[in-house]
């Protein structure tokens, strides 16, 4: 049987004619209604739009509601009430800026940010990489027992022997001291710019040049009056401080190698450091006081400049390796201060108390930062931020003070003894040695290009 074309699913009725025209289905059955075919929101919509035509819902409404709906509409809309003056209008441009008006707040929403990415910081390990004994140490402030050579030799002073520890392999070997000058300590250590030969300073006031490769002693030198408590090498030439206060400057490739004295301290001499263009030497004594001897052909005598703000004993010295003329210094017990001194004008810059004695300073050139050494009551390494000072970490560990610290050739690790008979290694300039080959690349690139520009 064919359905009637009134027939849908939902089974609804046929719908009611009136006057010849079929109402619309979306009403519904005229006797059933249909709440599936029914839209209630619509609804209500009509029912109150109806109410608001005939003016039944404003009827409703108190006084005072109609008061408010008035003024809200003038706001709106306009005096006039008219719905083209809105306030919020989305169709229209702004206005015109005044002549000469600047919009500071375009300028900083419109900043187009460089790619560069974000500085993070770097996770400085607070335990050392590895622990060595040394046994046998000397506990004294003004010796100089340690040095790390380019070659990655690790040279230590233990009583009045020398070990030398290879980084590279680990092995260790000692020097061939006869046994019968062990009652002469070991005051100094220091190795040559290509890490060679060793500078060793003795109790009993002599100077031994050493080949460790081939682990020969070449010559020793006799000028000093007094124990050697530290040496530094500025090519051919070896400086050496003793505790009489005097510094004699050696060249080494002649038999009468002591060409000059240096008379500035009056006390003993415990710290001795070339600046990195070798044209400056600092020496820092027990009276306190740091000088600045200028290296020239003519061998001066006198100091440079003269330095007199520490309060005890200046051990530490370091010359900051971007900035020739920047001297760090630090104090012993009673002084505690980190200083830097610009050695143009003499001024100190920047000063910081430590709270401790001060044994060693170093500078970490990709980092730009500055370690120290110190001794009670933390015995700890320091880092500091360059140039605010603003203290970064500190390394804890040593049970006795640090006696000497130095720093691994690719300038990651930093190695500190102390008077508890350990040697630590700390990795805390990681990404060093990483910087040093992208420079030294550039470094050849550099060479290459300019070559490459004269032969054409």
């Amino acid at each position: 049987m064919l359905m009637s074309r009134y027939e849908t699913s939902n089974h609804l009725t046929p719908p009611r004619v009136a006057n010849g025209r079929v109402a619309d289905s979306a009403s519904g059955d005229r006797f059933i209604a249909s709440r599936s075919a029914t839209d209630f929101d619509y609804a209500h919509h009509l029912l109150t739009e109806t109410q608001r035509k005939t003016g039944d819902g404003e009827s409703s409404c108190s006084p005072s509601k109609l008061a408010y709906r008035k003024i809200m509409a003038e706001n709106l809309t306009g005096r006039s009430g008219d719905g083209n003056t809105r306030i919020l209008h989305y169709t229209g441009k702004a206005p015109a800026n005044s002549h000469g008006f600047q919009s500071h707040v375009r300028a900083v929403y419109t900043r187009v940010h460089s790619p560069m990415a974000k500085k993070t910081n770097r996770v400085i390990p607070h335990v050392p990489e590895r622990v060595l004994d040394a046994p046998e140490v000397v506990d004294d402030f003004y010796l100089n027992i340690l040095d790390w050579g380019v070659s990655n030799h690790l040279a230590v002073a233990l009583g009045g022997a020398v070990y030398v520890w290879n980084a590279s392999s680990g092995s260790t070997s000692q020097l061939p001291i006869p046994e019968s000058e062990y009652s002469d300590t070991v005051a100094s250590l220091a190795w040559d710019q290509n890490g060679q030969y060793l500078a060793v300073g003795k109790g009993n006031k002599h100077v031994e040049l050493w080949n460790v490769e081939k682990m020969k002693r070449l010559r020793v030198m006799k000028s000093q009056n007094a124990r050697v408590q530290c040496l530094a090498w500025n090519s051919h030439i070896l400086a050496s401080g003793s505790s009489s206060g005097s510094i004699h400057q050696h060249d080494v490739r002649i038999p009468d190698h002591h060409i000059a004295t240096l008379n500035g301290h009056s006390q003993g001499v415990c710290g001795l450091k070339w600046s990195p263009n070798g044209k400056y030497l600092a020496s820092g004594g027990n009276d306190n006081v740091v000088q600045i001897w200028k290296y020239d052909s003519t061998r001066q005598q006198e100091p440079h400049l003269t330095i007199n703000q520490h309060l005890a004993a200046v051990k530490g010295l370091s010359w900051c390796p971007w900035q020739p003329s920047l001297l760090a210094t630090g104090g012993g017990t009673a002084d505690r201060h980190i200083r830097l001194i610009n050695i143009n004008s003499g001024q100190c810059i920047k000063e910081v108390d430590t709270k401790s004695q001060i044994s060693g300073l170093l500078w970490s050139d990709v980092h730009r930062e500055l370690i120290s050494s110190h001794g009670s009551p933390r015995n700890q390494l320091t880092i500091w931020k360059y140039p605010s000072l603003n203290r970064v970490c500190e390394l804890e560990g040593h049970t006795g003070r640090t006696l000497a610290m130095s720093m691994s050739p690719d300038g990651d690790r930093v190695v500190s003894i102390g008077a508890d008979e350990t040697i630590r290694i700390w990795n805390c300039f990681e990404g060093a040695a990483v910087a040093a080959k992208k420079k030294a690349k550039k470094s050849i690139a550099d060479t290459f290009t300019l070559k490459r520009n004269l032969i054409r």
